[in-house]
């Protein structure tokens, strides 16, 4: 009969069997990112920069790899380190941030460089506890920053994470609830010699080998510990629950045209969804079915003539908007809003939704001077 004590040894045994295949895996086949200080210059010394770990962190949530590496790198050039960055305008900031979505977390980039840059040599905390009180920086960021930039014994879960922990012991309790029972299986696992490698090699295995669709198990490292190749079904997890159903909203949006090509536009609220980013005037986005959508509804005169229309999706909703042009009649912007020449349209703050409205009243326009 097995006792409990020949038990948790086995489950000891193989955790730490899992960690030395893992990071033996990493070594040879991590990702090259512009972010990464790779496992070689790390066993030379060399650590990683807590501010470009930070700034990929926050870049990356609810964010592919590949659309953040050209903001990455450009963020780099224009503000190289956490002073630089502080300094800068936070237009400046809000213009670089734009297209890359959820733009809270371009707010809260500025005020966190502000917050670091003010503190003790301008250096951010080397723990979790104290990375949690910088703003924008929740659970995960400060865990990943931990592990990361500071080697700290930190337990990592992202997406991927979530994936690989789940098929590897066949978890079946849904999302959000599986989250518990994940961490303590990270915890377990986690190498305490190189925790940031081993974060990485875990977020490596999922994006590269563990994917969501078709995953490629043999090739994992992982796979004779996986209890999820032995039940042939490593797609079932991790299970989720249904999917509640995207409201619809709705509105119209006016693209102005000055006579040497300026497009009207105005700066939204700071707080609240695409806070502090640039649009052009529409009405209020309603779920009505007989909400003000016209072009009667424009927030002043013209000639407008209807352009097309959008379709763009929030997180919480999705949006149909029907554009309107029209050329100007007078210079005078009206009151909140401003004319932006078209060789400065590409740079203004403007979200992905407002570049689609502008190329449907004037296509190319967003792309000028890319």
């Amino acid at each position: 009969m097995t006792s409990p004590t020949d038990s948790r040894k086995r489950a000891t045994d193989v955790d730490g069997r899992i960690a030395t295949l893992l990071l033996e895996w990493y070594d040879a086949h991590h990702r090259e990112l512009p972010w990464r200080t790779p496992p070689g210059d790390l066993k030379r010394g060399i650590r990683p920069d807590p501010y470009r770990v930070w700034l990929s962190e926050i870049m990356l949530q609810q964010t592919t790899v590949e659309a953040v590496k050209p903001y990455f790198r450009a963020f780099l050039e224009k503000w190289p380190d956490v002073g630089a960055l502080a300094a800068a305008e936070t237009e400046d900031v809000m213009k670089a941030w734009a297209g890359l979505g959820y733009y809270s977390r371009a707010r809260n980039l500025k005020v966190c460089a502000e917050t670091v840059a003010a503190l003790p040599g301008g250096r951010f905390p080397d723990s979790e506890d104290g990375l949690r009180t910088l703003p924008g920086v929740g659970p995960y960021t400060a865990a990943a920053i931990a592990s990361i930039a500071f080697n700290r014994p930190a337990a990592v879960v992202d997406g991927n994470v979530e994936r690989v922990v789940t098929r590897l012991f066949s978890i079946a309790t849904p999302l959000p609830q599986a989250k518990v029972e994940i961490r303590a299986h990270v915890e377990r696992m986690l190498a305490a010699a190189r925790p940031g490698d081993f974060a990485q090699a875990m977020m490596d295995l999922g994006a590269t080998i563990c994917t969501p669709r078709r995953p490629r198990c043999m090739l994992c490292p992982l796979r004779s510990d996986c209890s999820a190749v032995v039940s042939g079904d490593p797609e079932f997890y991790p299970v989720k629950p249904a999917k509640a159903e995207r409201p619809q909203r709705r509105g119209a949006a006016f693209v102005a045209v000055r006579s040497d090509g300026a497009v009207l536009l105005r700066k939204r609220p700071g707080k609240g969804l695409l806070g502090g980013m640039t649009e052009v005037p529409t009405t209020d986005w309603t779920s009505r079915v007989d909400g003000a959508t016209g072009a009667d509804s424009a927030p002043f005169a013209a000639n407008w003539q209807r352009a097309g229309s959008i379709a763009h999706v929030f997180t919480h909703f999705a949006l149909d908007l029907d554009v309107f042009r029209a050329e100007a009649t007078s210079d005078q912007a009206p009151d909140g809003h401003f004319w932006s020449l078209p060789a400065d349209l590409a740079g203004e703050a403007l979200p992905s939704v407002m570049k689609k409205v502008i190329e449907a009243a004037i296509p190319g326009a967003t792309k000028r001077g890319q």
